[in-house]
């Protein structure tokens, strides 16, 4: 599950990578390049939860190799495409096939998980991990040809499909719990909808670093295309090991005192970033994909926890709505940096962090499906249990 994971989501990190050779090759504006990460991320955010829905009600394994080659098809085929409109609606095609694919994925292997933090960190590290290969995958491509060459950036989705059709073999045949129907329980919708802003508010500056570090960073170093490279490659390779650290450290201290400490390094991590001149910015690059990882696997749980008659629709919202809605804050992004310089354009993202934690104050720990939320001691009691 985990190594299918990373060859869908390696697309998503992709479409942010493709940027700096959309404004090189093309000439796209900031604004221009930025609306191609919107194309991504809006179809996605929009059909995504539709697609929880969906599983809440009929286990579709099928939808997994299917959703791979569908990611897979869009990227590879947004280099040669003749107009930027194409452009936008093979990116979106990408996009679509990200959405169908996690709902699913999240319920599977949570199953396989046991409910475990550490199994689904595991999981979403193999996402995070797609998410740090993606831009040496495309500067490994574009080295061949430029956009051009873009098809080949299709491979790893038919890797991707093979190992999906197995994982679906596998766990349905060895736990039987693939596609089982929702916990019983009550759904928490007030403390679904905190986490949920929160996660929005978290989406908003993982987009939009991704989509403007690479450029930012050439600019404020003069270290030219590798170093951009390099400070996309920090942002997600850090977010991958940030991912395994959250599952260890929610099962020691609880996921919401660790989800709310995370949003509080981020504040300053991303002031870092834009405010801090020279080499220094790698380091707080890093420091900011900490900030914005270690959360990722605990929104998952602590959403599918918070609705448990509903954990397709929680996993298509905290995946899906609320993790792409950043990609909508994008264009204006963009549109900022076009008007003014990227640093101003940069300087919005120090807030929402703040803005996430101020949501989830007092959010409590939800316990095991069919009782009340409980206290950070107690749910670790129940999360060894």
């Amino acid at each position: 599950m985990s190594l299918g994971h990373a060859c869908v989501d390696v697309y998503q990190g992709a479409v942010a990578a493709l940027v700096p050779y959309f404004v090189a090759e093309r000439a796209y504006s900031y604004a221009a390049a930025s609306g191609v990460v919107l194309a991504a991320s809006l179809l996605s955010s929009l059909v995504q939860p539709l697609f929880g829905v969906l599983t809440d009600r009929w286990a579709m394994p099928w939808l997994l190799p299917l959703s791979a080659l569908a990611a897979g098809a869009g990227v590879g085929l947004c280099g040669v495409t003749g107009s930027y409109a194409l452009t936008l609606a093979v990116v979106a095609v990408s996009g679509a096939g990200v959405a169908a694919y996690h709902p699913e994925a999240a319920r599977a292997a949570r199953a396989v998980a046991g409910g475990r933090h550490t199994g689904m960190s595991w999981f979403s590290f193999g996402g995070n991990a797609g998410f740090a290969l993606a831009p040496l995958l495309v500067l490994g491509v574009m080295s061949l040809g430029g956009l051009g060459v873009s098809p080949l950036l299709a491979v790893p989705a038919v890797v991707g499909a093979a190992l999906c059709a197995a994982a679906v073999r596998s766990a349905g045949a060895g736990t039987g719990k693939a596609g089982a129907p929702p916990a019983g329980g009550r759904d928490d919708w007030p403390s679904f909808l905190r986490l949920s802003g929160a996660v929005i508010c978290r989406s908003v500056v993982f987009v939009g670093l991704s989509a403007f570090v690479s450029l930012y960073v050439r600019e404020r170093t003069g270290g030219g295309e590798a170093a951009g490279t390099a400070a996309l490659c920090v942002l997600y390779a850090g977010g991958a090991a940030g991912t395994l650290a959250g599952g260890r450290l929610a099962e020691r201290y609880g996921r919401t005192a660790v989800v709310r400490r995370s949003y509080a390094l981020t504040v300053p991590a991303v002031a870092g970033v834009v405010l801090v001149p020279g080499p220094p910015v790698f380091l707080f690059v890093a420091l900011a994909s900490a900030g914005l990882y270690v959360p990722f696997s605990l929104h998952i749980t602590l959403g599918q926890d918070f609705l448990p008659r509903r954990v397709g629709t929680a996993s298509g919202v905290t995946l899906g709505l609320a993790v792409s809605a950043g990609g909508l804050a994008a264009p204006a992004l963009g549109a900022l940096a076009d008007a003014t310089s990227l640093r101003t354009a940069l300087l919005p993202l120090i807030a929402l962090p703040a803005v996430g934690r101020l949501l989830l104050c007092r959010l409590r720990e939800p316990g095991p499906p069919g009782t009340a939320a409980v206290g950070r001691g107690n749910a670790r009691d129940a999360a060894g249990r």
